[in-house]
């Protein structure tokens, strides 16, 4: 069954978390009252915060974006969604009202136990839907209790891509993704090859599903606001390409194309095969042209050069 982190919350290392109760004019109401500009700045007052660069603490003070980020989520009755970074609960009761089941995972100990008081005040007949882990998503690996079939975030840019890959690896029964990052790491997410922006968080994420960009959000919905506009990426997940390689030995192929990525596959590949030579003779065995670049395969052709390299060994 799902818990709730009570005021008292003891965090990962066994520290006490600080909350404090909150007030609302709206407690009666089955469905969720969200938080507006007046709600987070009165929490962030309240709970004497300061937003940290480091955990990319810009917290979305607009209802309107927050309904946007959840209707195109499409959540349906029977998901469980998991929230990476849920802060102060902006997206965190939106997701409530579409979802049995939410699980928030947040790093800042007093945003964790603090998170489960809000719910409470404004959504207090949605409150056991909620599931509050202090923990770092980058090292999560499973969750118990029913496994979540979404992902929904507003993710900082400078872990953004590494929290979705590690997540989509670790939680395999997630189908469905949406995420809010900066636009251009939006952009890099979802360009298809031969794109300018095409590289290695495009390739490793079309390992997992279908990417495309769901919509383009302003800094001024959130406080503090950020320098950057946002964008919405969503992600449907598909079987990985028919190959007889790793996940691991097909990313690492990726990495060595995109660490010198102005070069030719046969130049890019020489030190991951050993020499040139050896990185032609398997990139023409996988039907790949050497004087390529990383820029134009697709994952399934890094997943054929994978491939060819395994059975070569073997």
């Amino acid at each position: 069954m799902f818990s709730i982190l009570n005021k008292r919350s003891v965090g990962v290392k066994g520290d006490v978390c600080k909350a404090v109760p909150m007030t609302s004019e709206n407690t009666g109401d089955s469905s969720a009252a969200l938080l507006g500009s007046s709600h987070i700045r009165e929490l962030v007052h309240r709970l004497d915060l300061r937003p940290t660069k480091a955990w990319g603490q810009n917290f979305v003070i607009d209802p309107n974006t927050v309904r946007r980020i959840v209707r195109t989520a499409q959540i349906r009755p029977d998901d469980v969604v998991v929230e990476v970074g849920p802060g102060l609960g902006s997206l965190t009761l939106g997701l409530l009202e579409a979802a049995p089941h939410v699980v928030a995972l947040e790093i800042d100990p007093t945003l964790a136990a603090q998170l489960p008081l809000t719910v409470a005040v404004h959504a207090p007949d949605l409150a056991g839907r909620l599931n509050v882990l202090h923990t770092d998503a980058l090292r999560l690996k499973s969750l118990d209790g029913p496994q979540p079939t979404v992902l929904v975030a507003n993710l900082p840019y400078n872990v953004a891509v590494p929290v979705v890959l590690h997540l989509l690896a670790q939680l395999p029964t997630i189908s469905r993704v949406l995420v809010m990052v900066q636009l251009e790491v939006a952009q890099r997410l979802a360009a298809p090859p031969g794109s300018k922006v095409y590289g290695v968080p495009s390739v490793k994420a079309a390992w997992y599903a279908d990417v495309s960009l769901a919509g383009r959000i302003g800094r001024t919905v959130f406080w503090p606001a950020p320098n950057v506009d946002s964008g919405l990426v969503a992600m449907v997940a598909r079987p990985a390409p028919p190959t007889s390689a790793s996940r691991e030995e097909v990313f690492a192929v990726i990495d060595a194309a995109f660490a010198q990525r102005r070069k030719t596959l046969r130049a890019a590949l020489s030190g991951w095969a050993g020499s040139g030579t050896e990185a032609e003779v398997i990139l023409r065995a996988a039907g790949v042209d050497p004087g390529a670049r990383g820029e134009q395969l697709t994952i399934a052709d890094f997943a054929a050069i994978a491939a060819v390299s395994r059975e070569a060994t073997v």
